[in-house]
């Protein structure tokens, strides 16, 4: 997996971003419409990836706008609309543990379209870290949910988001083979973003934009920069470097980042279930691992 400092340093801050999103998505959606959430979180993120390429003289490549398009459709459009809706209708426990799990295996499964191989080694490591992704969540359950027709309809939601997520990857890892990682996600989020917008005006047209509170604009602003803008581009950095399916594993450490950042921000302490859990989460991440950069690698970038 090229265990440098770099690619150390990209994928824990990916992980972090990916871990906050859906703390500061739950803030969001309980407080304003899904869409109308998701359509400024991408807004937010157009503005900062624009600047970042206006900043590094990076050029949009509207060449490929079919394949950029089909990806937004999919990694924006679907995922957020199909994500959000379902956040709304189910716990964010589920949410932390459908998306990462999912995601992965979704990925895998469709990088085999491209000729990314799904290797033995991989599939245990999916396993592997998919039953401690099941150990970090199932260990912080409270006793006493109960299951309703909402909650099934939102984790469903959930599953199509994540499968929409890993075809997007896939898309994405073709069109980065041969274009900037910065230019792609600029151009992916515009799309995208142009695509939420007459979903996003469907409950009030905006106009309780002005109404929103300090922090449900903190959520839009943390969602926008570093759940898209930084993390898109790290997301399709790895994907560039080691392929879709090995990129996606990243997620499984979702749970992780949560616990973490729940420690340290809300002052929770995790139970031993969800450190065990946590623990065999990057054992999982190491086997998927493990000898894959080089022949990912040399998919990757084969023109």
């Amino acid at each position: 997996m090229g265990r440098t400092p770099l690619v150390i340093a990209a994928y824990a801050i990916l992980s972090l971003t990916l871990g906050g999103q859906w703390i500061a998505a739950k803030l969001g959606v309980t407080a304003v419409p899904a869409l109308e959430l998701s359509t400024m979180r991408f807004a937010i993120a157009s503005v900062v990836l624009l600047a970042a390429c206006a900043v590094t003289r990076t050029p949009l490549p509207f060449g490929r706008w079919r394949p950029i398009a089909a990806a937004a459709a999919c990694g924006v459009l679907g995922f957020n609309t199909l994500a959000f809706l379902g956040l709304s209708l189910t716990p964010a426990s589920d949410t932390a543990l459908i998306i990462p799990t999912t995601i992965p295996l979704a990925t895998a499964l469709f990088a085999t379209l491209i000729h990314e191989r799904l290797t033995a080694r991989r599939l245990v490591g999916f396993a592997i870290a998919t039953v401690g992704a099941a150990l970090v969540i199932v260990g912080g359950q409270q006793a006493g949910g109960e299951p309703s027709s909402a909650r099934l309809r939102g984790d469903l939601m959930e599953l199509g988001a994540a499968a929409l997520w890993g075809a997007s990857l896939t898309i994405g890892a073709l069109v980065v083979r041969k274009e900037t990682v910065l230019g792609y996600v600029t151009l992916m989020v515009l799309i995208g973003t142009a695509m939420l917008l007459p979903l996003g005006a469907v409950p009030q047209a905006y106009r309780d934009l002005p109404s929103w509170t300090a922090e449900t604009w903190f959520a839009a602003g943390f969602l926008g920069v570093f759940s898209t803008a930084v993390a898109f581009g790290l997301f399709f950095w790895a994907v560039r470097h080691f392929g879709a399916s090995l990129a996606a594993m990243v997620t499984y450490l979702t749970p992780v980042a949560a616990l973490l950042l729940a420690f340290v921000i809300l002052a929770e302490r995790p139970l031993w279930l969800q450190l065990v859990g946590g623990t065999v989460i990057v054992i999982g991440v190491r086997v998927g691992a493990a000898r894959s950069h080089p022949a990912v690698a040399q998919g990757a970038v084969a023109a």
